[in-house]
């Protein structure tokens, strides 16, 4: 189904044309279950957020002030949801490692990734995905997967926009690592 701008049903919406709001829960659904699940790890939890956050966003379409995208104003919500919904089930938030390795550098990791083919280094990178944490995993999502912009992605997290990039860099390099030590583990992928 081919969707049109996201303003076009919120005005549908405002001026009476309720059903016109079951598109942007079909557009947008995917993603804001992403954002829960990411974060909760929980399949029936990041359902009840993805619905609480369209119940939510319904009901304060009519306050939606276009100051940022729509669906930046509606990921902020899924986002805030769910760790809210993490906050009081008192599950255990791994924090970012400070830790890095020094042996190799940015540029030789690039090198070793850039001789496999395609197939490997996507293989790679999903590996390498699955083993950081969920919440660094969001904002690589929402960097290099969904596009959205150092602002946005702060509006979402509701962190600074320095964090995000601070953020964005240390992640980078844990994946950089990552990669590298599957790579040094099994020297087949580099023949």
């Amino acid at each position: 189904m081919k969707f049109r701008d996201d303003n076009h049903y919120i005005e549908r919406v405002i001026n009476g044309d309720i059903p016109a709001y079951a598109s942007l829960v079909e557009k947008h659904k995917n993603l804001v279950f992403s954002i829960a699940m990411k974060i909760l790890n929980n399949r029936e939890d990041a359902e009840e957020i993805a619905q609480d956050t369209f119940l939510k966003a319904f009901n304060s379409l009519r306050s939606f002030e276009k100051k940022s995208k729509f669906t930046t104003w509606l990921y902020r919500i899924a986002y805030n949801g769910a760790v809210s919904k993490k906050r009081k089930k008192k599950m255990d938030v791994v924090e970012i490692d400070d830790h890095i390795m020094f042996n190799y550098s940015t540029d030789e990791i690039s090198h070793n990734v850039n001789q496999l083919n395609e197939t490997v280094q996507t293989q790679l990178i999903e590996k390498a995905l699955s083993k950081i944490p969920k919440e660094d995993n969001l904002l690589i999502t929402l960097f290099y997967k969904s596009e959205h912009s150092i602002e946005d992605i702060s509006y979402i997290t509701g962190l600074s926009q320095s964090n995000v990039k601070v953020k964005l860099h240390r992640i980078r390099k844990k994946l950089y690592e990552e990669i590298q030590e599957m790579i040094k583990k099994n020297s087949l992928y580099l023949q």
